[in-house]
């Protein structure tokens, strides 16, 4: 199945330290990105949507700047998806972005565009951004 590369960029209104045990601790991402997600052995996540397991490892963690988590590939797949989130201030505005690049089997932009938008105003619910 082909994959499809989305990268959407969000301003929150919270420092890089304050953000990133969102996006990356099983808590964290627990309140906003997924119904449940659990750590395993070997730097391995669970991340359960609609009552289904998707297991990930955590591919690269860079304090307060980046998390990338790499899917396991299921059923003989060859091309699995990821999730990145990195943490950027602008040096003008000292704003905080958090840049998504989501590498999934869905294709529908605009799907994923509100999948994001909707996922985002959890996130800064909680954050108070």
């Amino acid at each position: 199945m082909s994959k499809y590369k989305f990268t959407a960029e969000y301003e929150l209104r919270a420092s890089p330290k304050m953000l990133f045990p969102y996006v990356s601790t099983a808590s964290g991402l627990s309140q906003w990105f997924a119904s449940k997600v659990n750590t395993m052995p070997n730097q391995q996540f669970d991340f359960i949507w609609d009552g289904e397991s998707h297991p990930a490892r955590l591919a690269t963690l860079r304090q307060n700047k980046s998390v990338k988590f790499d899917f396991l590939p299921a059923n003989g797949e060859r091309d699995h998806g990821y999730i990145e989130f990195r943490l950027d201030v602008s040096d003008l505005t000292q704003s905080t972005f958090l840049k998504i690049t989501d590498y999934s089997s869905n294709t529908d932009e605009a799907d994923l565009k509100a999948l994001w938008n909707g996922l985002m105003d959890n996130l800064r619910e909680i954050v108070g951004s």
